[in-house]
């Protein structure tokens, strides 16, 4: 599922191209992931995109009304597990599983693919679009170390859980979670609350050094992920832990190991990582 860095990635790329544009006309496909399918074909059509701008996992296009209004709505996208936003000339090749159409008054066309319809499309009113985003968490690189020490260490749960709790943390999932807490050397099992100050200010930073390097490579491609030029991202090449279980570990030579933690696999070094005192078997695989 695309993470903080690959909607990034995708928001800068459309942030190039589609401020100041107008959506002339929406064409729909396959509807099951769209909320209210009739307000996207009703709405949309004249308003004008003000901005693109990534929220947690989401993206977000703010419109402005074809009367010259403020801002007054936007369309939230999240991209699912294999949602793809990209910007074509309308006679390119319409790829397979492209369930959305916008078409823009430079005549090229924004296009949404989605192979298995898990992402989810909806438009967010003036007035209920700060409700609905005020129930995200942080977002990890917009937070203070005091900001993240003070949700790390209030919480009595397990730091993979925490990181994967949208409410927490915004943006982050499986992959960027068990590479962060590889490079800060803490188990995924480890509670919040009971981290160290230090090891919560080593934590604080990697994650930082690890999202803005991956989105500098474009993000993670281990799936169908591929930015708004419809281009792999290469931060894939930097895993260290992730998806590679019985594989050596860089740094110390120890097989990667798997376990379920916050019903998610998760990858770590049982030497590197050390497990916390009365967890039972961490390092076995299910």
């Amino acid at each position: 599922m695309p993470e903080l860095p690959e909607v990034e990635t995708v928001a800068r790329g459309l942030r190039m191209v589609l401020p100041g544009r107008r959506i002339v006309d929406v064409r729909l496909g396959k509807t099951d992931f769209i909320d209210d399918p009739a307000a996207l074909e009703r709405e949309l059509p004249g308003s004008r995109i003000a901005a693109v701008r990534r929220f947690g996992k989401f993206l977000l296009f703010e419109l402005e009304r074809p009367n010259g209004k403020e801002r007054e709505f936007s369309l939230q996208v999240h991209l699912g597990m294999t949602g793809q936003m990209i910007t074509c000339p309308p006679e390119a090749r319409i790829a397979p599983h492209t369930h959305v159409f916008f078409g823009l008054d430079d005549g090229r066309e924004l296009r949404y693919t989605d192979v298995r319809r898990f992402g989810r499309i909806r438009i967010l009113a003036n007035g209920t679009r700060e409700s609905v985003l005020a129930e995200q968490g942080l977002d990890p690189l917009e937070a203070s170390e005091d900001e993240f020490r003070r949700k790390i260490s209030a919480r009595r749960a397990r730091i993979k859980a925490l990181f994967l709790d949208q409410h927490v943390l915004r943006g982050i999932g499986n992959i960027y979670t068990d590479e962060s807490l590889w490079r800060a050397r803490i188990h995924p099992k480890r509670l919040g609350a009971n981290l160290k100050a230090e090891e919560i200010h080593r934590l604080y930073r990697t994650v930082r050094r690890v999202l803005e390097e991956a989105i500098r490579l474009r993000g993670s491609s281990v799936s169908d992920y591929v930015d708004s030029n419809g281009e792999p991202g290469e931060f894939q090449l930097r895993h260290r832990v992730y998806m590679r279980e019985g594989k050596k570990c860089y740094r110390c030579g120890i097989k990667i190991r798997r376990a379920i933690v916050a019903g998610r696999s998760s990858y770590f070094c049982p030497q590197c990582q050390p497990a916390p005192r009365g967890s039972t078997r961490v390092g076995a695989s299910r």
